[in-house]
Protein backbone atom coordinates (compact mmCIF):
# COMPACT_ATOMS: atom_id res chain seq x y z
CA UNK A 1 0.00 0.00 0.00
CA UNK A 2 1.24 3.48 -0.63
CA UNK A 3 0.67 6.72 1.27
CA UNK A 4 -2.76 7.35 -0.28
CA UNK A 5 -3.97 3.84 0.73
CA UNK A 6 -4.40 2.84 -2.90
CA UNK A 7 -2.86 -0.37 -4.16
CA UNK A 8 -1.75 -0.23 -7.79
CA UNK A 9 -1.42 -3.34 -9.96
CA UNK A 10 -0.13 -3.19 -13.54
CA UNK A 11 -2.01 -5.37 -16.04
CA UNK A 12 -0.96 -5.97 -19.66
CA UNK A 13 -3.75 -6.73 -22.14
CA UNK A 14 -3.18 -9.97 -24.01
CA UNK A 15 -4.95 -11.45 -27.00
CA UNK A 16 -6.93 -13.77 -24.70
CA UNK A 17 -8.51 -10.70 -23.00
CA UNK A 18 -9.96 -9.33 -26.24
CA UNK A 19 -12.66 -10.01 -28.76
CA UNK A 20 -11.97 -10.43 -32.49
CA UNK A 21 -11.45 -6.67 -32.91
CA UNK A 22 -8.72 -6.34 -30.27
CA UNK A 23 -11.03 -4.63 -27.74
CA UNK A 24 -11.10 -6.02 -24.19
CA UNK A 25 -14.20 -8.14 -23.58
CA UNK A 26 -16.27 -6.70 -20.73
CA UNK A 27 -16.02 -9.81 -18.51
CA UNK A 28 -12.21 -9.61 -18.58
CA UNK A 29 -12.42 -6.47 -16.43
CA UNK A 30 -13.95 -8.60 -13.65
CA UNK A 31 -10.77 -10.73 -13.66
CA UNK A 32 -8.65 -7.59 -13.50
CA UNK A 33 -10.66 -6.26 -10.56
CA UNK A 34 -10.32 -9.65 -8.81
CA UNK A 35 -6.54 -9.63 -9.26
CA UNK A 36 -6.44 -6.08 -7.91
CA UNK A 37 -8.38 -7.08 -4.78
CA UNK A 38 -6.25 -10.17 -4.21
CA UNK A 39 -2.99 -8.25 -4.56
CA UNK A 40 -4.26 -5.40 -2.36
CA UNK A 41 -5.06 -7.96 0.35
CA UNK A 42 -1.61 -9.48 -0.11
CA UNK A 43 0.01 -6.03 0.18
CA UNK A 44 -1.79 -5.66 3.52
CA UNK A 45 -0.43 -9.01 4.69
CA UNK A 46 -3.72 -10.88 4.21
CA UNK A 47 -3.23 -14.09 2.25
CA UNK A 48 -6.07 -16.35 1.13
CA UNK A 49 -4.05 -19.47 2.01
CA UNK A 50 -3.57 -18.21 5.59
CA UNK A 51 -7.28 -17.46 5.95
CA UNK A 52 -8.05 -21.00 4.83
CA UNK A 53 -5.51 -22.41 7.31
CA UNK A 54 -7.13 -20.76 10.38
CA UNK A 55 -8.81 -22.83 13.07
CA UNK A 56 -12.08 -21.71 11.49
CA UNK A 57 -11.20 -21.43 7.78
CA UNK A 58 -12.40 -18.21 6.16
CA UNK A 59 -12.77 -16.95 2.60
CA UNK A 60 -14.10 -13.86 0.83
CA UNK A 61 -16.95 -13.88 -1.65
CA UNK A 62 -18.16 -10.96 -3.73
CA UNK A 63 -21.71 -10.18 -2.65
CA UNK A 64 -22.37 -7.17 -4.83
CA UNK A 65 -20.48 -5.26 -7.51
CA UNK A 66 -21.50 -2.12 -9.32
CA UNK A 67 -19.43 -1.56 -12.45
CA UNK A 68 -19.16 1.19 -15.00
CA UNK A 69 -17.24 0.89 -18.26
CA UNK A 70 -16.20 4.27 -19.66
CA UNK A 71 -13.53 3.77 -22.33
CA UNK A 72 -12.44 0.48 -23.92
CA UNK A 73 -9.02 -1.03 -23.40
CA UNK A 74 -7.26 -2.63 -26.36
CA UNK A 75 -4.71 -5.31 -27.04
CA UNK A 76 -1.18 -4.53 -25.76
CA UNK A 77 -2.40 -1.71 -23.47
CA UNK A 78 -0.68 -1.42 -20.12
CA UNK A 79 -3.33 -0.73 -17.50
CA UNK A 80 -3.27 -0.01 -13.80
CA UNK A 81 -5.86 -1.45 -11.42
CA UNK A 82 -6.25 0.80 -8.38
CA UNK A 83 -7.86 -0.68 -5.28
CA UNK A 84 -8.81 1.14 -2.09
CA UNK A 85 -10.41 -0.28 1.05
CA UNK A 86 -13.33 1.98 1.98
CA UNK A 87 -15.00 0.26 4.95
CA UNK A 88 -15.06 -2.96 6.92
CA UNK A 89 -17.92 -3.72 9.29
CA UNK A 90 -19.32 -7.00 10.52
CA UNK A 91 -18.80 -9.59 7.81
CA UNK A 92 -18.56 -7.05 4.96
CA UNK A 93 -15.86 -4.99 3.38
CA UNK A 94 -16.32 -2.31 0.74
CA UNK A 95 -13.67 -1.52 -1.85
CA UNK A 96 -13.45 1.04 -4.63
CA UNK A 97 -11.59 -0.01 -7.75
CA UNK A 98 -10.59 1.76 -10.92
CA UNK A 99 -8.78 0.72 -14.07
CA UNK A 100 -6.63 3.37 -15.74
CA UNK A 101 -4.59 3.61 -18.93
CA UNK A 102 -2.10 6.43 -18.38
CA UNK A 103 -4.31 9.37 -17.31
CA UNK A 104 -7.57 7.92 -18.70
CA UNK A 105 -10.09 6.22 -16.43
CA UNK A 106 -11.45 3.17 -18.28
CA UNK A 107 -13.65 1.40 -15.74
CA UNK A 108 -14.63 1.52 -12.10
CA UNK A 109 -16.31 -0.75 -9.60
CA UNK A 110 -17.69 -0.57 -6.10
CA UNK A 111 -17.35 -3.99 -4.52
CA UNK A 112 -18.97 -5.45 -1.44
CA UNK A 113 -17.31 -8.67 -0.30
CA UNK A 114 -18.38 -10.90 2.55
CA UNK A 115 -16.21 -12.89 4.90
CA UNK A 116 -17.53 -16.43 5.07
CA UNK A 117 -16.92 -19.77 6.72
CA UNK A 118 -16.43 -22.63 4.30
CA UNK A 119 -20.02 -23.66 5.07
CA UNK A 120 -21.09 -20.51 3.21
CA UNK A 121 -22.32 -18.73 6.34
CA UNK A 122 -21.15 -15.15 6.94
CA UNK A 123 -18.52 -14.57 9.62
CA UNK A 124 -17.42 -11.34 11.25
CA UNK A 125 -14.18 -10.05 9.76
CA UNK A 126 -11.41 -10.87 12.24
CA UNK A 127 -10.03 -7.73 13.89
CA UNK A 128 -6.45 -8.70 13.03
CA UNK A 129 -7.47 -8.71 9.36
CA UNK A 130 -9.48 -5.46 9.44
CA UNK A 131 -6.65 -3.60 11.17
CA UNK A 132 -4.39 -4.30 8.17
CA UNK A 133 -6.76 -2.66 5.67
CA UNK A 134 -6.41 0.86 7.05
CA UNK A 135 -2.86 0.97 8.43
Amino acid sequence: MNSDNVYRLPIRIYYEDTDFSGVVYHAAYLKFFERGRTEALRACGVHHSELLAREEPLAFAVRKMTTEWLVPAKIDDLLEVRTRFVAAKGARMILDQEIWRDEVLLARAEVEAACMALSGRPRRLPEDVVSRFFS
